[in-house]
């Protein structure tokens, strides 16, 4: 026969148990509010962390050769009327996607905040573009005008040429050609020591004709993507501008493609990446203006695009006088 009665034993271990309860929870939330929070996933594609190699090489020191050599490029280049000016169109619209690349360039390069970036156009048939460490931007009017490249286009391969110097490509090869001529330690000590002079020398001659490794050209792809996705440029571009590329090639790949050949592989991993760049894409503000449409007006591009800064670092983006 049961009872409704709790004996005297019962109730206080009763009772015990509901003081238990709310001071367990109480140490439960203390507990939980002094630990760290879940680091989140991040969204957008991933790479590797930065070479040792290019440890071996003051990062400084690489910025500054680039743009004493960036500097001597565009002086050669005005003295041969091959340097467009800043009011011509396709110059304003590479520093207008410039613009919209620029600021999310940070998150790849803490350096990229101080960096005085610019980007110049040059008259000549090649195809080829680059961004030299501490943001120097150099586009061929070859690669613009025989690809007839969109704007799509265009920030795919800005934000493949700008990914090399987020990820520090050029340091990477300098510090590994000198780790393997000379020895990690002896190149360790020599620029600790700071005694860079014939070293950067030979830099800035390298910087205009370094080769990139098949690996650093994939992860450019990557980073790319997401630069341009981010800054609102459809990414699907790059299958369009690859098999644009290979057309081009015929047999014999232009410069821009000389370490990095079209293929249906590379178009394949473009392909497979889309996913994690996408959502990136279709959230992102899009461009006000374009320059791969007719305008109604007849007049867009025509005013000199006010100058623009981001951070520390200067989004200057032309030429000193």
């Amino acid at each position: 026969m049961s009872t409704l009665m709790s004996s005297p034993a019962s109730v206080s271990s009763a009772r015990r148990s509901g003081v238990r309860r709310p001071l367990a929870a109480a140490v439960w939330l203390a507990c939980a509010l002094s630990l760290p929070p879940l680091a989140q996933a991040r969204e957008g594609v991933e790479v590797g962390k930065t070479s040792t190699f290019a440890r071996f090489v003051p990062a400084a020191d690489v910025e500054q050769a680039a743009a004493q050599q960036f500097v001597q490029l565009a002086t050669e280049a005005r003295q041969q009327n091959a340097l467009l000016p800043d009011n011509h169109p396709q110059v304003q619209r590479l520093r207008a996607i410039a613009r919209r690349i620029i600021p999310f360039s940070l998150e790849w390069n803490k350096r990229a905040k101080d960096w005085q970036w610019q980007v110049i156009l040059l008259n000549s048939k090649e195809l080829n573009a680059f961004c030299m460490p501490g943001g120097k931007i150099a586009f061929y009017t070859g690669i613009l005008e025989q690809l007839k490249m969109t704007d799509d286009e265009v920030a795919m391969v800005m934000g493949h040429e700008v990914a090399h110097a987020l990820r520090e490509h050029a340091r990477e090869r300098m510090g590994k050609t000198y780790a393997t001529k000379m020895g990690a330690g002896l190149v360790s000590s020599l620029f600790g020591l700071g005694n860079t002079g014939d070293a950067l020398l030979n830099m800035g001659g390298q910087l205009l004709t370094l080769k990139f490794s098949r690996e650093d050209e994939s992860e450019a792809d990557l980073v790319g993507m997401e630069l341009a996705a981010r800054a609102g440029y459809d990414p699907r571009a790059g299958i369009s501008l690859w098999q644009k590329m290979s057309a081009a090639a015929k047999g014999a790949p232009p410069q821009w493609l000389s370490t990095h050949p079209a293929s249906s592989t590379r178009i394949q991993d473009i392909e497979a990446s889309l996913p994690k760049v996408m959502p990136l894409y279709e959230r992102a503000p899009k461009p006000g203006q374009r320059w791969d449409a007719p305008s109604r007006s007849g007049a867009a591009g025509t005013d000199p695009l006010q100058l623009a800064f981001w951070g520390k670092g200067v989004v200057r983006l032309g030429l000193p006088d």
